[in-house]
């Protein structure tokens, strides 16, 4: 029997096709007036989770790599 998917985990996060490991930016809900254009405008965009985490997901997602 194989290991089960922790469902928390795909909300979260995706794999890339070259298999990296991405997350949503924080600070993208609200009270985006008082934030300057660049930070909102970074916060768009996905982010590389960091290598020692990145397996600790590896680990919880096994049927996605």
């Amino acid at each position: 029997m194989s290991a089960k998917t922790r469902k928390a985990f795909t909300k979260r996060f995706k794999v890339t096709g070259s298999g990296k490991v991405m997350r949503r930016s924080p600070n993208r809900r609200h009270l985006l007036r008082k934030k300057s254009t660049k930070q909102r405008r970074r916060s768009g965009q996905d982010q590389q989770v960091s290598k020692g985490f990145s397996e600790h997901v590896r680990r919880a997602m096994p049927n996605h790599f």
